[in-house]
């Protein structure tokens, strides 16, 4: 059982932080370029009950976990007016980048602590329970990160790909495209949780993203060993 909770917390907790980041940099991304919605809101706030969502935070990446489905999950959307943006096309793109943007740094941070503190503790050195948890919760980071970066980057309404798409299709184009975000969240689990259900050879996220997220998992954890000396 505590094996479990400690594994359940080194889930929740860097997800938590993962998501905050990401709404956060959307927030501070959409000021810079002319939309101060999120702050005069008091959303570019760290404080992550002003952006955890109970169910999409918590309670849906949990039972994905749990079912061994790829998890996602979501916070609070960052208010963001694209009419009040100074371009209002190229800076939505780059509103939406932001987000897996600051996912990617995170990671990067969380490789470099990581190894700082595995050469602190020496290689051969067992780690103590509290540094072990701690370890779990800066690898996991980095994992979590990594997929949450790629996964956003695909250009499935409401994910941030969808607004780079947008950005990058003609304009008449570009609204037809736009409409499917009502209907994104359905879209999601159809293609994400059911199809794969009944058609096992379906796997769109594995397919999309797998590699890239293997082979950018591989370089951040390869820059740990690095600062750790291993």
């Amino acid at each position: 059982m505590n094996d479990t909770i400690i594994q359940a917390a080194a889930l929740i907790v860097p997800l938590i932080f993962a998501i905050v980041f990401h709404e956060v940099a959307h927030g501070l991304t959409a000021r810079a370029l002319g939309d101060d919605t999120a702050a005069r809101l008091g959303r570019l706030s760290l404080n992550p009950f002003k952006h955890v969502d109970p169910v999409g935070t918590i309670i849906v990446p949990g039972l994905l976990a749990l079912a061994k489905f790829p998890v996602f999950g979501w916070a609070k959307p960052v208010p963001v007016f694209n009419q009040r943006l100074r371009n209002p096309r190229r800076d939505m793109m780059l509103v939406a980048a932001a987000g897996p943007g600051s996912n990617l740094v995170m990671a990067l941070i969380s490789a470099v602590v990581l190894g700082l503190l595995m050469r602190l503790n020496g290689s051969g050195q067992e780690p103590s329970a509290v540094a072990a948890f701690v370890y779990l919760n800066l690898f996991k980071f980095i994992l979590i990160n990594v997929f949450l970066a790629l996964f956003n980057l695909l250009p499935i309404p409401p994910f941030d790909g969808s607004h780079i798409m947008e950005g990058l299709l003609p304009e008449s184009a570009a609204q037809a495209y736009g409409n499917l975000r009502k209907y994104g969240f359905l879209l999601v689990i159809v293609l994400i949780v059911v199809l794969p259900q009944l058609i096992p050879s379906f796997d769109p996220v594995g397919y999309l993203i797998g590699a890239p997220v293997n082979w950018l998992t591989g370089q951040y954890l390869g820059l740990v060993g690095a600062i750790a000396g291993a």
